[in-house]
């Protein structure tokens, strides 16, 4: 029954997610611009074609599944969508799933469409199914994050924040490596799919459950504070 109703939720949210243009151009054409200037400009330094592919999937994660969704969640607060909700079963679990779900679906139409842009433009990435699982948990970290955010400070003060922490997100090792700041989501998340597209072996991800196995670790604290924190109204 749990389940059932976080897949009622995703679909909700899902819908939502595709009928709000502004989202849908932060979270596909951003991404798409960025794969094409990392590919063809210096304007963000990257060692390999396949670094400017990991850069625009992380951003397109940071767009879909944290600031869209803390912005859309603080509005539903600030006009009782919200409330409407806290008067059901879905408790806020189901909300942190449902919203995962559909930020999961957004995340593969995105990847779908960037990696068949990559490979227009001759990039050739490798080892996607741990690149997947890097995207999964990024995911699930920014959904948390997102919630942690929205779902409790007011719609006002959710916008330029949500704004401004995406931007540094994307300075703080989405786009490109920091080694300062390597275990921070951002970071964690760019790195890995750097690492992950990169290899040409699944072997020579040396390093990759380390990230991996880091980054749930954020997913689970962020979505266990998420889940404590959220108001409803």
């Amino acid at each position: 029954m749990a389940l059932k109703r976080a897949l009622a939720q995703g679909l909700w949210e899902l819908r939502q997610l595709m009928r709000n243009g502004e989202q849908l151009l932060i979270s596909f054409v951003f991404p798409i611009v960025a794969l094409v200037v990392m590919s063809r400009t210096a304007i963000v330094s990257t060692s390999a074609p396949s670094d400017a592919l990991a850069g625009a999937l992380a951003m397109a994660v940071l767009s879909s599944a944290f600031s869209s969704q803390a912005i859309s969640l603080s509005i539903d607060r600030r006009y009782g969508v919200l409330r409407m909700f806290g008067t059901t079963a879905l408790g806020p679990q189901g909300l942190l799933a449902g919203k995962a779900l559909a930020v999961a679906a957004v995340v593969t139409l995105q990847t779908g469409v960037l990696a068949a842009l990559a490979a227009g433009l001759g990039i050739h990435s490798n080892n996607w199914p741990i690149a997947v699982l890097y995207l999964l948990l990024g995911v699930v970290v920014n959904v948390s994050l997102a919630v942690l955010l929205g779902g409790t400070l007011r719609a006002e003060t959710v916008i330029p924040v949500a704004n401004l922490l995406w931007v540094l997100m994307l300075a703080a090792g989405a786009l490109a490596p920091v080694p300062a700041l390597a275990w921070l989501p951002p970071a964690l998340l760019g790195d890995g799919l750097r690492l992950a597209l990169l290899a040409p072996t699944p072997a020579s991800l040396d390093v990759a459950p380390l990230g991996l196995v880091a980054l749930a670790a954020w997913g689970a604290a962020l979505a266990f504070a998420a889940r404590r924190a959220l108001k409803w109204d």
